[in-house]
């Protein structure tokens, strides 16, 4: 039985003109214009019978129009008269077919018709807007997987989800200002992945607000800290080393050469040789012969960095036989390598780097380490007791190479993705928190952000092709990189009030919906404004609180300042700051 019973004096207007997915309403009836709502449903007769069109009011206008006499007429009308005419502007959404095989009530993101000139149109409410939701509601029961993400501002009775499959696939965004629910969001989508039996996500966490999240399928790993540089902690205890050996050899110059050396070129040769050949000799050590014959410079392969810096330092102050016997000149690169020599010995023994080159015996140096540190990462739920959602806390790690560390874990999984077997592949989606940190729109000549930005680029790019898919987070979506947006077709956008920023939504909308972002700055805190590949409705929803919230709530001050036995713990702030570490 169709939804839409409507009868002709149920009407608000009639169809006046028709653009490609733009109609533009007459309503006659003044009480019915009261009514009316911008973001509102509304549902017009197609030409198609069974069928309605289901549309979204964009604008509501009433217009003033000089009267027009008949040039015979001899009336007059009385001063200052006018003709007033009421518009109404709606987008065309879909469409609702009463039945499709055995299924009844089916909407579709499609727009096999266009409304007839006087067409009639009618208001979704009522019990006609909770059946239209409840409808839509099924619709992904039945034929897709369900992430449900909360309810309907329109109706809070209906359930609100999306496609599961075409949020992860096409990538996302979830953007708002402060204290808007964006961390709620997340969480909300985590704890539904992690209920998955073959779930595998991985989130950056860059401030450790994730910590609280718990609970099957979710596993929480660490980047190691100073505290962890004594050699008893690994991947066992969630403790992760990202050891130097995995850097490809433009990362590793893009923390460690000054370009404007004028010896730059001399170092950066040198060094390459240095390592192809630490990283041969391993090679050899471990009888590897058949990587010995195709491994490159990148290759993640282990080597000795002391080794590398001997053998820099040995060029550095060689001195050969001179033209007459028993005198001695310069080498050829004598004196060239010192000050590179000294920058890559100030990365070595900072504590803050230890998770890459640690001390003697704590970077992890197996040949057969990495296929254990990515089987951590990557594997699904059930490969693993941890869980397949990782939540990989970044807060100890130095704000002056976190995009390149970040970058680095990125573009590990994205080769993985990429060598893995067809057939063996799990797909895997990365949640970038605070992206505007390490996937910035103005990356200016830093070679460490532009080495960073260049992995989560690729997988913007081309990662759906080997199932990785990318959900970016980001409260300033203005400074997030536009060639990565660009690549987003799923917006959960929720209270921006930053001009910058709702202008960056908009843009990303497709034309005939750049309207519907005008409510951003007007969202409650938990709302959001849903538009994408993945949701069959462009809508306003109210998004379900997660079972367990995260650390990111924010501070009432005047509460906190109001209460007697105030919270202190600076001289614990102190000493972890000494010892850079907040265990």
């Amino acid at each position: 039985m169709s939804i839409f019973d409507y009868k002709d004096e149920d009407a608000i207007g009639s169809v006046f003109s028709v653009d490609t997915g733009t109609v533009v309403l007459r309503v006659e009836n003044v009480e019915a214009l009261r009514k009316l709502q911008v973001s509102h449903l509304v549902a017009l007769r197609s030409s198609k019978a069974g069928q309605h069109l289901i549309g979204l009011i964009s604008k509501i206008m009433r217009k003033a129009l000089a009267p027009v006499l008949d040039e015979d007429s001899s009336e007059e009308l009385p001063e200052g008269a006018v003709v007033v005419e009421n518009v109404v502007r709606v987008t065309l959404i879909g469409t609702l077919i009463d039945a499709m095989g055995t299924k009844h009530n089916v909407f579709r993101r499609t727009l096999e018709t266009v409304p007839e000139i006087d067409a009639l149109c009618f208001t979704l409410e009522g019990t006609r807007l909770t059946a239209f939701m409840k409808a839509i509601s099924r619709g992904g029961q039945e034929g897709q997987q369900v992430l449900a993400l909360g309810t309907y501002t329109l109706d809070e009775e209906a359930e609100a989800w999306l496609d599961g499959n075409r949020f992860f696939q096409r990538h996302a965004v979830i953007v708002g200002s402060t204290g808007c629910g964006k961390s709620w969001t997340l969480a909300r989508v985590l704890e539904q992945a992690a209920a998955l039996p073959s779930a595998n996500a991985i989130l950056f966490d860059i401030h450790g607000e994730y910590a609280p999240l718990a609970g099957s399928g979710i596993q929480h790993l660490r980047i190691a800290g100073p505290g962890d540089l004594d050699g008893r902690r690994g991947l066992d205890d969630g403790v992760v080393f990202l050891p130097y050996w995995l850097l490809t050899y433009e990362e590793m110059l893009a923390m460690i050469l000054d370009r404007s050396d004028q010896n730059a070129p001399n170092q950066a040769m040198l060094f390459s040789r240095a390592v192809t050949a630490a990283k041969r000799l391993e090679l050899e050590r471990e009888a590897r012969e058949d990587v010995l014959a195709n491994f490159t410079i990148d290759s993640p392969l282990p080597y000795k960095m002391q080794r590398v810096l001997q053998e820099l330092h040995d060029l550095d102050t060689k001195r050969e036989e001179g033209a007459r016997a028993g005198t001695d000149r310069a080498g050829e690169f004598y004196g060239k390598l010192t000050r590179f020599i000294q920058r890559l010995e100030a990365k070595v023994s900072d504590r803050r780097m230890g998770f890459l080159f640690g001390r003697d015996g704590d970077v992890p140096m197996g040949y057969d380490w990495m296929a254990q540190l990515c089987t951590r990462l990557m594997a699904p739920t059930g490969r693993q007791a941890g869980g397949g959602v990782k939540i990989i806390d970044f807060s100890e790690v130095p704000s002056d190479i976190l995009p390149l560390m970040i970058g680095l874990v990125g573009r590990v999984v994205f080769s993985l993705q990429q060598w893995s077997k067809r057939g063996e592949r799990n797909p895997i989606a990365l949640f970038c928190d605070e992206a505007h940190l390490y996937i910035p729109e103005q990356i200016a000549d830093s070679a460490i952000a532009r080495a960073g930005f260049q992995s989560f680029e690729r997988i913007a790019k081309e990662g759906r092709k080997y199932g990785l898919g990318l959900v970016i987070i980001s409260q300033r979506p203005a400074e997030v990189n536009r060639t990565v947006l660009s690549q987003c077709n799923n917006f959960v956008a929720m209270r921006l009030t930053n001009a910058e920023d709702q202008s960056v939504v908009k843009r990303l909308l497709p034309d005939s919906l750049g309207g519907f972002a005008d409510i951003l700055p007007v969202l409650d805190t938990g709302e959001a404004l849903v538009v994408g590949d993945a949701s069959l409705l462009p809508s306003r929803i109210r998004v379900t609180p997660p079972t367990i919230k995260p650390a990111s709530a924010t501070v009432d001050f005047w509460d906190e300042w109001s209460k007697k036995d105030a919270k202190e713990g600076i001289e614990a702030a102190v000493e972890a700051l000494r010892r850079q570490s907040k265990a």
